[in-house]
């Protein structure tokens, strides 16, 4: 039997061309159309594999969840609780920041998808198995998800313009150099993630302290 010209139709081949035009042009260009001329394709093909475009695009979703490194809360990784959050959280930032366009579907919460299920779950188990009571394990996990998500919806520094004239010092005296962030916005935002995430594990590893009468390492 000859085979056929192009690759049988498949989950994964939507899920692709689906994160690919996500990415290239947000949520909203993700259509059924689109992504059946894009896979050369009839549209109703695409239903035998997923029910809705949202079922696509918690799959796009779920795709990019699955990038997320969680081998350092392994028991056998040799991390402690601390080490782990902040190795886990560049980690997630680092899937984030190469897909941002899909990061509003992410923030709705893992819902059913597996990937996204696994990553809550091995921090929540990380957590309680470091000492903290569940309550305070779930809140740490929703504390890490708000941080991480929210560095990775917009750029700090990517939202001044480069034009020195913009901050007319009688106006904005405390920002004379503002124009120079645009052209510094990786330096700045991963900076400020750095900063944010030491201060967070700072005040957490205090909290372990009184709880637990452990000191947790840097």
């Amino acid at each position: 039997m000859a085979r056929p010209r192009k690759p049988l139709l498949s989950r994964d081949l939507i899920v692709g061309a689906a994160g690919a035009l996500v990415d290239a042009e947000g949520l909203e260009a993700v259509s059924t159309r689109r992504l059946a001329a894009a896979l050369g394709v009839s549209g109703p093909s695409l239903y035998n594999h997923f029910r809705t475009k949202d079922e696509i695009l918690e799959a796009v979703a779920d795709a990019v969840s699955a990038r997320v490194d969680l081998s350092m809360f392994e028991p056998g990784a040799g991390r402690d609780w601390r080490g782990a959050l902040h190795d886990w959280a560049h980690s997630y930032r680092d899937a984030l920041s190469d897909h941002p366009n899909i990061v509003p579907v992410l923030a709705r919460g893992p819902g059913r998808r597996p990937a996204g299920l696994r990553v809550a779950d091995a921090v929540f188990g990380a957590m309680t198995a470091a000492g903290w009571p569940p309550a305070q394990a779930t809140r740490i996990g929703a504390l890490m998800r708000y941080f991480i998500l929210g560095s990775a919806v917009a750029s700090f520094a990517g939202g001044f313009v480069d034009d020195e004239a913009a901050y007319d010092p009688s106006d904005y005296p405390h920002l004379g150099q503002a124009h120079l962030l645009a052209e510094r916005r990786r330096e700045v935002d991963e900076g400020a993630f750095e900063t944010g995430l030491a201060a967070l594990l700072d005040g957490l590893a205090l909290q372990h302290e009184a709880l637990t009468g452990r000191t947790t390492g840097r």
